[in-house]
């Protein structure tokens, strides 16, 4: 049976192999008082175990292979760090070694241990055929507590992760919280597609030099589509023109330079997701506020934080175009719903979590976790195969788990690392 060398370092952590007449291939008595702890770096597997073999209790590392020939072919024989392994742990015998003194390797074979059904569920688990992920068609065997235990942990390791990027953010920017804030969420505006240019128009538009004008929506429009890159060509429509002789004053008097136009996206886009749109969308946004994180700090709860980010409607030129001087059918473009919910799960609860770390605030630690529980569940094709598998998912905090779960465990197949995959593989 076929399977990778983390799994009997699985077996050796949790210890399930027969521990009854442990014993060397020696034939010397091994009592296990502490496997020790797992090493992920260079050197033994396993440090600071304590194990009885014979009469003689040591303390040291545990070295765990497949063949007791992989001793060799890593080349162990050569390092001195792995003079000070206790015990070999294999699940062949297949040759004697010797370790870099030349003395012989105590060594405990686990091939007749170890349970053919947890072998068997382990295969399953990762070679199975499956369609999403690797537990997709057992995962409904996993209780509830279990599985909402394990996403807690995951939706707590994307928010560090997250943070960190923010907290690095905000020290190149030198502690400016709001200006980090506001490329932050720029970038959010662009939805994947256009999040670079958006960034990039945020980094070329200072928020220093745009607080001064949200007081005045037209200069804050001209500002945002003139530093955007589409200011540059003659036109003739009014509201174009009226655009392009604000920026030129504006432009003239702060010195800024334009982004490149080719840079925004439209292939592929609905026209209400034309960047255009969304850029008008951001022109009113920040027109009605431009101290966001000020705002969200001070907000006592979801309701207060969601309000910062409801009726962004465009100026009035927008109801009947989706770009400059093409006249189209009137529709709203009022940022939707579910825009406003992905900026306040990728944008808002990220800083709120990332401040509460940099400032040892639990207050806000809290409302970063309490504005996703009441955000409703994310969908995206990663999250639909979790619910058809019979996961149940309801808030947004579920669903930056289930990514967080997908990314860095499903998809590289770490399920010896995950709460749900040991409670299958340890389920009979």
């Amino acid at each position: 049976m076929i399977f990778a060398e983390d799994l009997l370092h699985y077996i050796w952590k949790f210890r399930l192999y027969n521990q009854q007449d442990l014993c060397t291939s020696d034939g010397f008595s091994v009592q296990i008082i502490s496997p020790g702890l797992q090493h992920h770096h260079a050197g033994p597997d396993f440090q600071n175990a304590k194990i009885r073999i014979g009469e003689t209790l040591w303390a040291g590392n545990v070295e765990i292979h497949i063949r007791a020939s992989d001793w060799m072919r890593h080349e162990h024989s050569k390092d001195a760090s792995y003079n000070n392994v206790i015990l070999h742990v294999v699940y062949k015998n297949d040759v004697e070694i010797l370790n870099e003194q030349g003395l012989k390797m105590p060594v405990l074979v686990l091939e007749d241990r170890i349970e053919d059904s947890l072998l068997l569920r382990y295969q399953n688990l990762l070679y199975a055929e499956q369609a999403a992920f690797p537990c997709e068609k057992i995962i409904h065997h996993v209780d509830e507590f279990t599985i909402q235990n394990w996403l807690d942990r995951m939706l707590i390791e994307r928010l560090e992760e997250k943070s960190t990027q923010i907290l690095q953010k905000t020290a190149l920017l030198k502690g400016n919280w709001e200006e980090a804030f506001y490329q932050t969420l720029a970038s959010n505006f662009g939805f994947k597609v256009n999040a670079l240019p958006f960034e990039l128009l945020a980094k070329a538009l200072p928020l220093n030099i745009l607080a001064k004008h949200t007081h005045n929506l037209l200069q804050t429009e001209a500002l945002i589509f003139g530093q955007a890159g589409f200011l540059n060509d003659s036109s003739e429509d009014l509201y174009v023109l009226s655009l392009q002789k604000e920026y030129q004053f504006l432009q003239q008097k702060y010195s800024l330079k334009p982004i490149e136009k080719h840079l925004w996206k439209f292939l592929r886009l609905r026209p209400p997701n034309f960047p255009t749109i969304r850029l008008a969308q951001f022109a009113v946004l920040m027109h009605k506020q431009n101290r966001f994180l000020a705002e969200i700090l001070k907000a006592e709860n979801p309701e207060s934080i969601n309000a910062v980010f409801t009726g962004i409607n465009p100026s009035n030129y927008w109801t009947n175009h989706y770009q400059f001087e093409k006249e189209a059918k009137s529709s709203s473009k009022k940022l939707g719903q579910s825009s406003a919910e992905n900026i306040l799960i990728n944008t808002v609860a990220v800083f709120l979590f990332a401040y509460a770390k940099e400032n040892r605030s639990e207050k806000h630690h809290e409302r970063a976790l309490q504005l996703l529980e009441n955000l409703p569940c994310e969908n995206n094709f990663i999250i639909s195969n979790f619910i058809e598998a019979g996961v149940k998912l309801k808030t947004a905090g579920n669903s930056q788990a289930i990514i967080e779960l997908y990314n860095h465990y499903c998809s590289k197949k770490r399920c010896l690392a995950c709460g749900i995959g040991n409670k299958l593989l340890k389920t009979s």
